[in-house]
């Protein structure tokens, strides 16, 4: 109950100062948003570059995705500065939780269209766990916009859980 109350104390500061959250962890004035975050939580692509950096790429023509990271010690990784530590194509289960675990953290959430776009995907692949984020209220769909509700924001582990390959 404490830290709930010093969470709600820290957001209401924020928004007498003028930052309004436009994601789970982040508030910013007059939206002038973190881009760098946002290509992530929009699920962009991405190349990392140094020790330890993660990359994703997604091939133009097929839509598969790709992850991979280089080795975490520098010196490891000046050594041999092109070594993977990690290189996997990411299956359609993992496509779906880890698009939706981006997008979900964004209070204006995501098109339907995007998703289809972005992962190569049709809609049908979510269907069945939006059903259950609607009636459990942790999300709302309005024709092709979905967006978390409050308490979808609040428990989004609960929220990505319903998009677990079963």
């Amino acid at each position: 109950d404490v830290i709930w109350e010093i969470q709600e104390a820290g957001q209401a500061l924020l928004a007498e100062e003028g930052f309004a959250q436009y994601e789970i962890s982040a508030y910013a004035r007059s939206e002038l948003y973190c881009q760098h975050n946002l290509n992530y939580w929009q699920f962009g692509d991405y190349l990392g570059i140094g020790a330890g950096a993660h990359s994703k790429l997604t091939r133009e023509d097929s839509r598969e995705i790709e992850r991979y990271s280089r080795p975490r010690h520098p010196k490891q990784y000046q050594q041999s500065p092109t070594d993977l530590v990690e290189q996997r194509w990411l299956d359609k289960a993992d496509r779906v939780l880890e698009y939706m675990m981006n997008v979900l953290r964004l209070n204006a959430g995501f098109r339907l269209s995007h998703f289809e776009k972005i992962t190569g995907l049709q809609r049908a692949f979510l269907l069945g766990s939006l059903k259950q984020a609607e009636q459990k209220k942790l999300l709302v769909q309005d024709g092709d916009q979905v967006q978390p509700t409050e308490k979808g924001r609040t428990y989004h582990n609960d929220l990505l859980a319903l998009f677990l390959p079963r």
